[in-house]
């Protein structure tokens, strides 16, 4: 599925590939099992969620 050799990489690591885009929906896929979804959250294989990490329009910087 993926160009990993030996295996994919874990979970909690950035170097996964994506294997199905879904961007209508708002996820993708990685080859490690994880689906990533558009508002930065995650679900990982074991079932854990990790809680989108958005920037508040507030916080972002405004171009002059």
């Amino acid at each position: 599925m993926c160009s990993h050799r030996s295996s994919c990489p874990s979970a909690d690591a950035a170097a996964a590939h994506i294997v199905a885009a879904r961007p209508e929906q708002g996820w993708n896929l990685l080859c490690n099992g994880a689906i990533v979804f558009d508002d930065s959250g995650e679900l990982l294989p074991d079932g854990s969620v990790i809680a989108p990490h958005r920037v508040f329009a507030d916080r972002l910087a405004v171009a002059a």
